[in-house]
């Protein structure tokens, strides 16, 4: 059943492999050299990104509308603080599906990119786990890797070591040193890409909430977890996962320089390179809760003379435009 669901990517993860290979190859890399595989590996993590552009892209609009609707939520738990039974819960359920419903809110939106790679991995991984049985013809090619070029890729090391060993079916010591420095670089990299979202583009307001407190546990509980099964990986697919960080990282830290979270340190920066530009930023809108936007006075602060204050000179704004109204005088005579 797993085999036959995995083996369309496995075709896909093998058939993008072996066209990077020959590309190097043709460039004039050496075709058993482990950097020439190593090499096709970061061009298949560089096409599965690409690919995922479109969904990164509904990722940061879905954080962005999250961000922009907690206090709504906030406003929601507060109402039900406290509240235990079965038909406040209820109401607070029904409540936040309607905030979502109304802003268009997907609260797994976020997640996609990452469920999405995850098959691709796992196909990855039984691909280069399978190295040594379809070089020996006990497993049969996957598309173009064939059996000379599995032979090819799992004969070929890097740092002397095998793209196919891991830090615990390995004997030498060139595999493992190669495996931890790779499992270290992967969980500092995770580390750092959680942290850089965490510090600079989520606002102080947001730092507060049950939510904020998950991801912060998360950002110290991944590495870990990373550092505790990375040993049961084949260093190919560990190359995979560290590229793949480092695209992470990059993407991230261009998404928050251009598109900050509201409210966030890197909004505050944005504003800041725009003023000193002479440019307006443009602030972020959902639908459902109107304009986001700080800058504009409110309705009890607005300046004298706009729509809807009585100025100085006697002048009213009415619902059909501001009109002239003669002023009452204060000295009358009083009738006798």
């Amino acid at each position: 059943m797993l085999d036959t669901i995995l083996f369309p990517l496995e075709w896909f993860v093998a058939t993008i492999m072996v066209g990077f290979h020959k590309a190097f190859t043709f460039l004039g890399l050496p075709e058993d050299n482990g950097w020439t595989w190593a090499l096709s590996i970061v061009g298949l993590v560089i096409v599965l990104r690409i690919l995922l552009i479109p969904l990164f892209v509904k990722q940061i609009k879905s954080s962005r509308r999250l961000q922009l609707i907690q206090p709504e939520m906030q406003k929601i738990q507060a109402k039900y603080k406290g509240k235990k039974d079965q038909e406040s819960r209820q109401k607070m359920t029904e409540e936040t599906m309607e905030l979502y419903k109304r802003t268009g809110t997907n609260p797994f939106g976020s997640c996609l990119p990452i469920l999405l790679q995850s098959p691709f991995f796992f196909a990855l991984f039984r691909v280069l786990h399978g190295l040594p049985q379809m070089a020996d013809g006990r497993k049969d090619p996957i598309g173009p890797l064939t059996k000379q070029l599995a032979g090819q890729a799992e004969n070929s090391t890097l740092f002397g070591a095998q793209l196919s060993s891991t830090f615990l079916n390995s004997h030498g010591a060139a595999a493992k040193i190669v495996t931890m420095v790779l499992i270290v670089l992967m969980s500092l990299t995770t580390f750092t890409t959680q942290r850089q979202l965490m510090t600079k583009n989520m606002p102080a307001s947001a730092l507060d909430n049950p939510m904020a407190k998950q991801q912060k546990y998360i950002m110290y509980l991944m590495p870990l977890i990373f550092f505790i099964t990375g040993p049961n990986f084949p260093i190919g697919v560990l190359i995979y996962w560290l590229v793949t960080n480092l695209w992470s990282m990059g993407q991230q830290f261009y998404v928050i320089r251009r598109m900050p979270a509201p409210g966030s340190a890197a909004e505050k920066a944005l504003e800041e390179r725009n003023r000193a530009k002479g440019k307006i930023t443009k602030k972020l809108t959902v639908p459902g809760l109107g304009a986001r936007d700080e800058d504009e006075p409110t309705a009890e602060a607005k300046p004298s003379g706009t729509p809807g204050r009585s100025n100085s000179g006697g002048q009213q704004a009415g619902k059909g435009g501001g009109q002239r109204v003669q002023p009452k005088r204060n000295n009358q005579r009083r009738k006798r």
